[in-house]
């Protein structure tokens, strides 16, 4: 298939702005839908991304731009791995061949990159509680404008949703709610309502007594078919309170509308015009299909969430070199562990391929648990676990367990109970950007009380992180690793590891590099590097970030004036900042440079890009060396 010429097509050439759709006719949008899927498809399969949430919101976002009049009213998404097509419509549409990529546009919603863009999220279940705030403000300040929440039946699993929808109802703002139901978030949901929407679908004396009502009804004098219309509406009301979810959001306070077909995009259009003129707290339950498109998408919902650069033909992703990813470590592993241990029970929040738990999920089902995207939910379901004798393992990303983390403290930690973190997705990941980057968990985790916190430096010593980790039993523990390949080292049997204990892999004389987890192949190859400038580099694998190496540490400072500690994490209270206490708790007054992420959001990027610009690759990592040294020897000479 060749590549995909805008100046070809009828509508979409002319398309930039949602005000260049009110110039069409409304039938024309089903040819621009069509147009819109194509430029999708054509544009993500060469440089890759959330591809599948997109193509099934086309019709709903080209309706929602269609009715109401953005950016003055506002449209807030959830999540954002559906606003693709959002994108498109308001201004970015040359800019999509640059989504996720260094300097190009956000994957996700981002306020400084457009006015169409009222609210970024990167995190599930905010939509609703960010519109409620708006049409706050909005009211305060007497302004008409409409607010309008879209969200995925993925994102209804977190509990915020509901905490915003029985604010909304309580206080009867004007606001609508557009529930996108596809009967996915990124793997099949755990939704207990979704059993009610499919009961819809299915449900013949429903469907039978809409349609045969609506039909008999048309043929009459338009009156008498008005009359017979609403006195059926009534009736059907009774039905929908009966067989639908609109009995729940009701009883929240909303007017339930649904469900729509999704993919009819006049019928949508029609609806929301209706619904524009009403006010106080609506919610429209549409119906659509993740990966609405081509076959490859439809048949395969959840591989075509998230994509590499692929054939657009087939959706077949472009081959590459075969590397073992941490993540299919991690999941054999603890596989491999849970055969032997029954107490061993793996927990995660709408994640098991990204996570690895899928290898959980097919060989041992009775012990693997999707909570769906609620952290909080999973952690405190740990907790309860741990409190009878088991070993729960929560796999959840670095960035997504930041959600959970009062329940870390005072459900887990200030219990002391042996809930075993493992945070995938540490450091820095690249094209999802700054709400993805997993730069804080060092920082988060290191604060609270007994947690033991390690990181790898190779996938074989994950293994033996993770049989440590299960094995513990006095509080809880974590163990974080990034995301990709691993280093390709072999692996061997279960060992187990002293906790707190490092190593020191390289020795030196000029300085001491103290690095953790993915950090530690960067330094020893930094050091190598260094050599070349004469510069002898002693290169240590801490481990562990909490509780540090004491005896180590206090040999390191002894032997060297000079330290420097290497962390893929942000240099506010992680690893560094550990090294730096326990100088000064014991009064040592050796030089010391904390090098990691900087104080400040990291945009995406591919994540050698990244290391490379923050100077935490090889190359970098020795330069800042060579310019510590020299400031550390001019300043002791001044002295």
């Amino acid at each position: 298939m060749s590549d995909y010429d805008l100046k070809n097509t009828k509508f979409l050439k002319d398309v930039n702005y949602p005000s260049d759709l009110k110039k069409l006719n409304l039938m024309d949008l089903r040819n621009l839908a069509d147009e819109l899927r194509e430029y999708l498809i054509d544009t993500i399969s060469k440089i890759g991304g959330h591809l599948g949430a997109s193509l099934g919101v086309c019709e709903l976002t080209l309706a929602l731009h269609y009715v109401f009049n953005t950016p003055e009213d506002k449209i807030i998404w959830d999540v954002g791995h559906q606003g693709y097509i959002h994108k498109i419509l308001t201004g970015r549409k040359e800019a999509l061949k640059t989504i996720r990529q260094k300097n190009g546009i956000s994957g996700f919603l981002k306020r400084d990159e457009s006015e169409f863009d009222v609210f970024g999220a990167g995190h599930a279940s905010t939509s609703i509680s960010a519109a409620l705030g708006i049409a706050t403000a909005r009211d305060f300040q007497n302004k008409k404008y409409k607010v309008v929440a879209v969200i995925g039946d993925g994102s209804m699993t977190g509990g915020m949703a509901y905490e915003a929808m029985n604010n909304i109802g309580l206080l009867k703002k004007d606001i609508i709610v557009v529930l996108n139901d596809n009967k996915m978030s990124i793997a099949p949901n755990v939704w207990s309502l979704q059993n009610y929407f499919n009961e819809l679908m299915t449900n013949d004396t429903y469907n039978k007594f809409r349609s045969k009502v609506w039909e008999m009804t048309g043929v009459l004098d338009k009156r008498t078919s008005d009359r017979l219309r609403r006195a059926a509406a009534k009736i059907e009301g009774g039905l929908k309170g009966v067989i639908t979810p609109g009995m729940l959001f009701e009883a929240l306070g909303f007017r339930y509308f649904g469900p729509v077909n999704g993919h009819n995009v006049v019928n949508l259009v029609k609806t929301l015009e209706e619904i524009h003129k009403m006010s106080g707290p609506i919610l429209v339950h549409v119906i659509t299909e993740k990966g609405k498109g081509p076959s490859y998408a439809t048949d395969h919902p959840q591989k075509i969430h998230a994509l590499n650069p692929f054939d657009k033909t087939t959706g077949i992703e472009h081959k590459k070199i075969k590397v073992t990813p941490y993540t299919k470590v991690f999941g054999e592993s603890l596989t491999e562990l849970a055969k032997k241990d029954e107490k061993i029970i793996a927990v995660n929040a709408a994640m098991p391929d990204g996570t690895g738990l899928n290898y959980m999920q097919k060989e041992i089902p009775e012990r693997y648990f999707d909570v769906g995207i609620a952290e909080q939910h999973a952690v405190t379901f740990c907790a309860g676990l741990a409190a009878e004798g088991f070993t729960p393992v929560a796999a959840i990303y670095s960035t997504f367990l930041q959600r959970a983390f009062d329940q870390i403290i005072h459900d887990v930690a200030l219990q002391k109970l042996p809930v075993v973190f493992v945070l995938d997705r540490a450091g820095l990941v690249g094209a999802d950007g700054p709400t993805h980057h997993g730069a804080f968990d060092l920082s988060y985790l290191r604060l609270v009380p007994g947690m033991v916190i390690m990181s790898p430096k190779d996938e074989a010593e994950l293994r033996d992180m993770l049989y440590t980790a299960t094995q513990y039993k006095r509080g809880p523990i974590a163990l974080r690793y990034p995301r990709g390949n691993a280093v390709g080292v072999e692996l061997h049997d279960f060992q187990k590891i002293d906790i707190g204990k490092g190593e020191i892999l390289k020795s030196g004389e000029d300085a001491a590099i103290l690095a953790v987890g993915n950090m530690v192949s960067h330094s020893l190859a930094a050091a190598e590097l260094l050599e070349k400038a004469n510069v002898k580099a002693e290169v240590v694998n801490a481990r562990f970030i909490k509780p540090l190496d004491i005896k180590l540490l206090s040999d390191i400072f002894s032997r060297f004036r000079k330290i420097i500690t290497i962390e893929d994490n942000t240099v506010s209270g992680g690893f560094g900042s550990a090294v730096t206490e326990f100088a000064i708790q014991n009064n040592l007054k050796n030089d010391i440079l904390i090098h990691g992420i900087p104080d400040r959001f990291i945009d995406h990027g591919k994540p050698e890009e990244l290391y490379e610009e923050l100077k935490l690759d090889a190359k970098g990592i020795s330069e800042v060396v060579i310019e510590f040294l020299s400031r550390v020897k001019y300043h002791d000479e001044k002295i």
